[in-house]
């Protein structure tokens, strides 16, 4: 009885720090939470991009394997921060930033979420409305207000249930799988694989974009895990949860769309479920709907706390109350169920260009993040000075902010985003966009000797 009263409690923590008498599990939990995260509808629209933007079918599926293999590295590195310091992601930011100056990359982490969100709640929303013939709208709310019940629960249970959804995709992703390949013949879709070097990089930064916009959600799953655990064991339950449930999707993804073109892009729910016939129609609707909800969940849960962070930045608050902590997550969900139901139409187009834009400001908070958690201090953090703008962080920190606008700067020329900007060394490589590697390198190495300076300075 008392095990099942703990278990049925609302998360207390939000962007606190656990302490140890808190802390609890494996990281193995790690990679089912991942794996669900990733084996899902959302990235197997990703991989249909892939195809969309020209690349051939098989050397498509070699771009979402090495982008995917890159782009997790950095990921999964995030997730030792999480035990390390029993603090949320994007809170530990302040470290780099200052306490203030930390809002900046906050406030794009936010728009990230709520994208993310927006994005999973019009995917999501499509199955629910083919379950309960509700109007597609209604079905977005549905969608949005299931995610946000759970994210109101909290971190135990969204652990188990990306363990629940973990195993449920891994059937329900072989089944369709079988019923795609088998279906259609594989062979001349793969046939004639011609290499369109530029459009293969396009679709590898794609992919590896996937796995670099994790970054801001890895420590908040992570936080609860003893402080003993080792960075090894974080890295690797993460890197073979993240880039294995990717990789399947979005191959999977990258097939759909190559076999049905216009029958799979603005229907992707139909379609895939469509592969199961009538007689499964509903039983793969719902696994579709309860797959997606993990990863829907995660953005509404690091959406708050993120949100909070900025927020508290200027009231010096280390802790939300529990009603507060309620109407971070309801404004969230609300406001990301709005941004689903009015920019439902162009899906697909729209969300390409989402995630060329995300990529370019994330890349570079992520390569200054793990500089400073690795190399600059080590792992060591003073926690109250996280939360204190008098503390030895301050208010702003101009060397992390000059790496960071920096690292946004050098990638302008190289960027390449279709319709909207084109960079003048992008003609040069033939419209590739390298962007992401200048911006996960080039504010990391700048952070580091700009810290080293000024540490030999004092």
């Amino acid at each position: 009885m008392a095990a099942a009263t703990v278990t049925t409690k609302l998360e207390r923590r939000s962007i606190d720090p656990v302490p140890e008498s808190e802390r609890h599990g494996h990281p193995r939990s790690l990679f089912t939470l991942w794996f669900a995260a990733n084996m899902q509808i959302t990235s197997a629209v990703t991989g249909a991009l892939t195809v969309l933007v020209g690349v051939h079918p098989l050397w498509a599926i070699v771009a979402v394997v090495l982008g995917n293999a890159l782009g997790g590295i950095p990921m999964a590195l995030h997730a030792a921060q999480g035990p390390k310091l029993g603090i949320p992601q994007m809170i530990q930011s302040r470290a780099q930033f200052g306490v203030y100056g930390a809002v900046l990359p906050l406030v794009l982490v936010v728009v990230m979420y709520l994208g993310y969100f927006a994005s999973g709640n019009v995917l999501g929303g499509q199955a629910v409305a083919q379950i309960t013939h509700l109007p597609a709208d209604a079905a977005i709310a549905v969608y949005a207000l299931a995610s946000a019940l759970i994210a109101i629960v909290g971190y135990k249970l969204i652990h188990r249930f990306g363990w629940v959804a973990s195993a449920l995709s891994v059937i329900v992703f072989v089944y369709l799988t079988i019923r795609l390949v088998s279906g259609h013949d594989l062979g001349a879709v793969l046939a004639e694989p011609h290499l369109d070097f530029p459009k293969f990089l396009l679709a590898l930064s794609l992919t590896a974009s996937w796995q670099l916009t994790f970054g801001p959600y890895v420590a908040d799953t992570s936080r609860y895990l003893p402080s003993a655990t080792s960075v090894r064991s974080t890295f690797w339950w993460t890197y073979g949860g993240t880039v294995l449930g990717a990789v399947w999707a979005m191959s999977f993804g990258a097939l759909a769309y190559a076999i049905a073109g216009k029958a799979f892009k603005g229907h992707e729910v139909a379609y895939v479920v469509g592969l199961g016939g009538e007689a499964l129609l509903i039983p793969l609707l719902f696994a579709v709907t309860i797959g997606k909800f993990t990863v829907n969940v995660l953005n509404i849960y690091g959406g708050y706390m993120t949100v909070a962070t900025a927020l508290t930045a200027f009231s010096r608050r280390a802790a939300l109350s529990q009603t507060a902590r309620v109407t971070y997550i309801a404004a969230v969900g609300v406001l990301g169920g709005v941004i689903a139901i009015l920019g439902r139409g162009e899906f697909l187009s729209n969300f390409v260009l989402f995630l060329d834009f995300l990529l370019y400001f994330l890349t570079p908070w992520s390569s200054i993040n793990l500089v400073d958690f690795y190399l600059v201090r080590k792992e060591t953090y003073d926690l109250d000075a996280v939360y204190d703008p008098n503390g030895r962080y301050g208010r702003w920190s101009g060397r992390a902010l000059i790496a960071y606008v920096l690292g946004i700067a050098i990638q302008i020329p190289f960027a390449n985003v279709e319709g909207i900007f084109v960079g003048p060394m992008a003609p040069i490589l033939g419209g590739a966009d390298i962007s992401w590697l200048l911006g996960l390198l080039v504010p990391g190495a700048l952070y580091t000797v700009l810290m080293r300076r000024a540490r030999t300075a004092r």
